[in-house]
């Protein structure tokens, strides 16, 4: 690929302590000077024997595998999956998270509008594109612009269990949204349940990996940033943990001009 017009979009959101997220990292930060202390314990010196008592900077950080922008495995939405052992995050083929990216605008919707596949069906039309197997679809809503509000995580669209299992038929592995989760927020999913208590209310999106195995792209930002719907690449590489269900993401747009 020639670098020549290349440009590469960062789509994560940043693990920050400050964030809205119900599940914001814990991070601790050592600087240069408090650095050298273990620097020192660690070489067997003394501070004074490092220049001017600065050594390395580093940080401890405390996380779910679900804070921040990253990858859900089919074993976050249930033990099995398609009959078989729900696979994990460090068993999902790499070659599902390179591909064709495609954005799905749907910043029109409020909160908590339940995106429908005719609602796809229809802006694919609107876009003038048909999806291919191994594309990358993400769902842009703008909630990201949220991060550090109070009500960031109530702040979605979410697809629909009807239209998730319609892009998986498409033949689509990954897919993706800049919100919080994946289904519409959990206030309007309670909502709906205790006023009418009935199955393929709660967590319904997700709970189709019991039947179809896919992943889910979770806290995607900068997708207002792409100034086409498709036409670019997706990398979305998923940190490999082993046994989890989900593992962090810098996921990014490459776009050759």
């Amino acid at each position: 690929m020639s670098r020549t017009g290349l440009r590469i979009i960062d789509l994560s959101v940043p693990m920050d302590i400050h964030s809205k997220e119900p599940t914001p990292p814990e991070i601790t930060y050592v600087n240069h000077e408090q650095g050298v202390i273990g620097a020192a314990a660690a070489f067997g010196v003394g501070p004074e024997d490092f220049p001017e008592k600065k050594a390395w900077a580093v940080e401890t950080v405390s996380l779910s595998t679900h804070t921040g922008t990253h990858v859900d495995a089919p074993w976050h939405y249930w033990p099995t999956s398609e009959g078989k052992p729900a696979r994990k995050i460090d068993e999902m083929p790499l070659e599902w998270f390179y591909g064709d990216g495609v954005v799905l605008d749907f910043t029109d919707k409020p909160a908590g509008y339940e995106i429908s596949s005719n609602d796809i069906q229809e802006k694919l039309k609107e876009m003038n594109y048909q999806l291919k197997p191994y594309d990358i679809v993400m769902i842009r809503c703008d909630a990201d612009k949220k991060l550090y509000d109070e009500d960031y995580a109530l702040s979605h669209v979410g697809a629909s269990a009807e239209a998730t299992r319609w892009l998986i038929d498409q033949g689509i592995k990954v897919m993706g949204t800049d919100g919080w989760g994946w289904d519409i927020p959990f206030n309007f999913q309670t909502a709906d349940y205790k006023k009418n208590p009935r199955p393929g209310v709660l967590w319904a999106a997700h709970f189709v990996g019991k039947e179809k195995e896919y992943c889910q792209i979770e806290k995607l930002a900068n997708l207002d940033k792409l100034l086409t719907p498709y036409g670019f690449k997706v990398a979305v590489f998923p940190i490999k943990i082993k046994g989890a269900s989900a593992g962090w993401a810098r996921p990014v747009a490459i776009i050759q001009d």
